[in-house]
Formats: structure tokens, sequence, C-alpha cells
């Protein structure tokens, strides 16, 4: 990722979301690795297709509410799956 270029986050193909009945919850399953999501999560996920940037993920999600605030949570929730290794 260069530097100057904003990051297109994306699911890694070895990555599968999905909706956990048992739970009543979407998951991102991941080689040896289970990850439980809420709110929002599915649906920032199902956006990250390394064509998006960051703030156009949040602007598609930030319909009716607080743009600003979006945009941080959204950039906040991705930072923080990519730091753990769960997205490219």
């Amino acid at each position: 990722m260069s530097g100057d270029r904003p990051w297109r986050p994306r699911v890694p193909p070895a990555a599968v979301l999905r909706r956990d009945g048992a739970r009543g919850t979407d998951v991102l399953l991941l080689p040896e690795r289970v990850v439980v999501l809420h709110g929002s999560g599915r649906a920032v996920l199902d956006l990250c297709d390394g064509h998006r940037t960051v703030d156009e993920i949040a602007g598609l999600l930030s319909a009716g509410a607080d743009e600003t605030r979006v945009r941080h949570e959204v950039a906040a929730f991705l930072d923080r799956l990519r730091t753990e290794g769960c997205l490219r």
C-alpha cells in the first residue's frame, strides 16, 4: 500500500461472511478464527471489496446520520480489523 494512496479494504479470499443462526449474529470466518460482528459490522464488511476507499464506504453508510461520526466509527472499525489481520 502506497503512503499517498487511500486504503481500499477487502476481506481476504480465505475469509467468509456468514450468518450464525445459533448465535443470531453475523460472523467473519477466517482460518482458525471467528470474529463475531455487532451492529453494522456486516454492512461495513459487505462493502469492503478492494475497490472502495474507507471514506467511500462510510459515505454509503451515513445516509441520514452524522457523516463525520460514521466516518470516524467506520475507519476505527476497519483499522482494528486490519491490525488484527482480518482485512487487506
